[in-house]
């Protein structure tokens, strides 16, 4: 039997394999009608001139590209139906590459070249660290692990592209013009290291124009206008050798959650490295991001501060209240012969739950005179509950007691504009005896300025006991209104549905109307949250802005890297792997931008607070969650086309792009 047929089956077998590539409104054909059997340990040659078709058959072979017609079998593997995911499973299992310019990722170490094959293997971290430091020091690099390629020399890069091609056991090493960029003293090393490697049993494969090159192989095929012209045969020595002793591939459990979980942080950090490698168009890309996030969060923080002073200042008028008036309205010419409400109903009211007091106003205008000053002034006779209910605080003296009602004391208390108005400068006014109209009262308490207080924006105005008033100034018991205060923790349309009800009850009819400063605090709010969707969706034009700019920054990051994601497919990453790396960028640069847009946010709210310190802007942690929320959305959404578009790059045109 001859030693021909005594070969074991063919680790690569291709059959009438021609591959076409479409030229204008024609096709060219490169590759014609390709038969090969190569074998397990064999050292081969492919030689031919430029144009040959040489580097097409070796992409072939590599699985990097698929024939136009023809078989193309893999250990047994028919590849012709294979989805892009199974072919990167075979270069991942059977293939390593060696190019003619190293093609390493220039912005990672020695070390994090080599590890790559292994990543997309799902290798555990530990393991694959051992396995890479053991090949560069096989190689005669341990003192260059760390070193990135850009500092090492060109035959150090070759040896780094030649230990990547090992990491997952390089059954096949494809070696396309490996001495082509060396010198002839590194060129010479490199092929001693792959005759060392083909001693022990790899597969190499050498595509080469050179005939010295070829000269180290034992098997030469030759290629002319796509055709194979020539072979010497298999390399039978070799073929024994590596049945002898194949070369063994690092074992580990792929499918275990610790395993994706690693393929997900090493893309995290595959990310990380390339933001910090491009540190001024990463910052560009986040500027939007930044501008937004701090725009949404300012403007909820601007929003929350200011609906929190509008209703403080609405508080300081007491708590929420309910004015009941006669008639049926505001402008009713029948009110003022309506003359229904009495002191009593002020006491049923207040016994209403929800109620924390109820007062009866009655109102008239006098003269007040002390001394030679003489002024007009609104008097306003209400009881001993209406600070509490109006949330009025005294600057000195005190309010008329329950006492002082019952007995129609002549005291009175009144505002600021009033002792500016009647007393010297320095004069305390407290005790002092002012003539109204033609009663004596003693001034008992002296009203603490406010400006968010209503009264202000009136004349002087003094409170006196209501039944001093009606007894004593006016003549009558008829009140003008009825003010309630509603306690915080009752609901305000309830309170005042029941204060409806009862007072409708006692009178028969009902023949008064009511006005809650609930109603102005609801206004408010709705208000403001007018204000805020209306800024906020501007905030929010700046982010989908912002997320353009990083669409467009990451096509072109794709267009820039396009080399290095062929590199990444050759060495058996899936289209998943390029697509989750590139989607992984995207959300961390938003993530990392939306971060800075809000520290941004919150040096503006210090700042702002520091020079408005009435006003002050409300940060609120949902503000701050919404925000991330947003840049993690808009790097997911934005950053899909671009990797996707990354995904779906052939490999063979992505290595070849320039």
């Amino acid at each position: 039997m001859s030693a021909q047929a005594a070969l074991p089956p063919p680790l690569l077998a291709l059959r009438g394999v021609s591959r076409d590539y479409p030229s204008g409104e024609g096709v060219v054909t490169v590759l014609r009608d390709a038969n090969l059997d190569l074998h397990r340990g064999e050292m081969i040659a492919i030689m031919g001139p430029s144009g040959s078709g040489k580097s097409t058959l070796m992409n072939m072979i590599g699985c990097l590209d698929q024939p136009t017609r023809g078989s193309y079998r893999v250990d047994g593997e028919e590849t012709g139906a294979m989805s892009p995911d199974a072919l990167a499973r075979l270069r991942r299992e059977y293939f390593g590459f060696v190019f003619q310019r190293y093609q390493l990722v220039n912005v990672i170490s020695a070390q994090a070249n080599v590890e790559m094959p292994a990543v997309y293997a799902d290798m555990p971290p530990d393991q694959r660290s051992e396995r890479a430091r053991k090949l560069l020091a096989r190689l005669g690099l341990s003192e260059r692990t760390e070193h990135r390629p850009n500092q090492l020399s060109g035959g150090q890069q070759q040896r780094v592209s030649i230990a990547r091609s090992l990491m997952n056991g390089g059954t096949v090493v494809l070696a396309d013009e490996p001495t082509g960029a060396l010198d002839s003293h590194s060129g010479a090393d490199v092929m001693r290291i792959l005759e060392e490697l083909n001693a022990a049993g790899h597969t190499i494969i050498l595509v080469t124009h050179d005939a010295k090159v070829a000269a180290h192989a034992r098997r030469v095929i030759e290629i002319s206008d796509g055709r194979i012209v020539a072979d010497n045969g298999p390399d039978v020595e070799g073929i024994a050798r590596a049945m002898g002793s194949p070369p063994s591939a690092p074992s580990h459990d792929a499918r275990s959650l610790r395993m994706r979980w690693a393929r997900f942080s090493e893309a995290m950090r595959m990310a990380m490295r390339a933001m910090a490698g491009h540190r001024l168009r990463t910052f560009l890309t986040m500027l939007g991001i930044i501008i937004g996030i701090a725009s949404v969060i300012a403007v909820f923080a601007l929003g929350s501060g200011s609906k929190r002073k509008i209703l403080r200042d609405i508080n300081t008028f007491g708590t929420t209240t309910v004015d009941i008036m006669p008639g049926s309205g505001y402008g009713d010419r029948n009110a003022s012969a309506i003359q229904t409400l009495v002191p009593e109903d002020a006491a049923a009211l207040a016994k209403i739950p929800g109620v924390i007091g109820a007062s009866p106003i009655t109102q008239s205008g006098q003269t007040v005179r002390i001394g030679n000053r003489e002024k007009s002034a609104s008097l306003q006779g209400v009881n001993a509950d209406f600070a509490a209910i109006k949330g009025y605080r005294l600057a000195k003296g005190r309010w008329f007691d329950a006492e002082s009602v019952r007995s129609a004391a002549q005291d009175a208390v009144i505002d600021s504009k009033t002792v500016k108005a009647l007393f010297e400068p320095g004069t305390d006014p407290i005790g002092a005896t002012l003539i109204v109209g033609t009663m004596q009262v003693r001034v008992i308490g002296v009203l603490r300025k406010s400006d968010s207080d209503l009264y202000n924006n009136s004349g002087l105005t003094m409170w006196l006991p209501y039944t001093t008033l009606g007894t004593r100034l006016t003549g009558t018991s008829r009140l003008d209104s009825i003010v309630v205060g509603i306690d915080a923790s009752a609901t305000a349309q309830d309170v005042e549905r029941a204060l409806t009800r009862t007072l409708s009850m006692r009178h028969g009819r009902k023949d008064f109307f009511t006005n809650s400063s609930d109603q102005l605090r609801q206004m408010v709010e709705k208000t403001m949250g007018t204000m805020t969707l209306l800024i906020s969706s501007i905030a929010v034009i700046s982010l989908i802005v912002g997320g353009i700019g990083v669409m467009n920054i990451m096509l072109v990051s794709v267009t820039e890297r396009t080399q290095e994601i062929g590199v990444r497919m050759a060495i058996g990453a899936r289209q998943s792997d390029i697509m989750r790396q590139f989607l992984i960028e995207a959300i961390a640069v938003c993530m990392v931008g939306g971060l800075l847009g809000i520290g941004v946010a919150f040096g503006l709210g210090a700042v702002f607070n520091a020079l408005v310190p009435d006003f002050s802007m409300v940060f609120s942690p949902m503000s701050v969650v919404v925000a991330v929320l947003c840049s993690t959305l808009i790097g997911a959404t934005f950053g899909f086309l671009p990797a996707r578009s990354a995904a779906r790059l052939n490999p063979v045109d992505a290595l070849a792009h320039q």
